[in-house]
């Protein structure tokens, strides 16, 4: 009972340096595992459980003793609760401030330059006549620092609906200060 309690508290050990971004030892988790004779996929699907459950655990600011609770009411063993909940516990606060980091991050809107472009005509139609305009973003990623640029070419319309629904939005923010 002992040795069960210990090999689930390893294995958490082991998930939660996942979810820290430590990097997992699969040869650890599969000696820790290798007296239920999982296989490859089952061995994945219980780090992926534990995975979940700890990393939601942590979101929900639930503490290790209703953790406990739970998990005893949904039908895991208390020596595996027990082991499961200690090393919960040891890296609750780790895992909380990880996961606030990788919580919602947006991109970043840097520049913005525009034209518009007129088409007279083209090889497809003899006689166009249509305002087109080109919208280029310098937006930096959420995750790193490189700068990506995305170019928007947009009718005359779409630009029109945009350029309202951009002021609506603004509004809105406006209201809420």
């Amino acid at each position: 009972m002992l040795q069960s309690s210990v090999k689930m508290k390893l294995l958490c050990i082991q998930v939660l340096k996942e979810i820290l971004g430590e990097g997992i030892d699969y040869e650890k988790v599969a000696k820790l595992t290798s007296d239920a004779k999982f296989e490859s996929g089952d061995i994945k699907a219980s780090v992926a459980v534990l995975s979940f459950i700890l990393s939601s655990a942590a979101k929900h600011s639930v503490d290790s003793e209703s953790l406990s609770s739970e998990l005893q009411q949904l039908g895991l063993p208390k020596e595996h609760t027990t082991g499961l909940c200690k090393s919960y516990e040891d890296k609750h606060a780790a895992l909380q401030e990880k996961l606030r980091e990788s919580s919602l991050r947006l991109n970043r809107l840097e520049s913005v330059s525009w034209r518009v472009d007129y088409t007279l005509s083209s090889s497809e139609l003899k006689e166009v006549n249509e305002p087109t305009v080109l919208l280029k973003l310098q937006v930096q990623g959420a995750q790193s620092s490189t700068m990506e640029p995305m170019v928007v070419s947009l009718t005359a319309d779409k630009f029109r609906v945009l350029l309202t629904e951009l002021k609506q939005a603004q509004a809105m923010m406006n209201a809420l200060n």
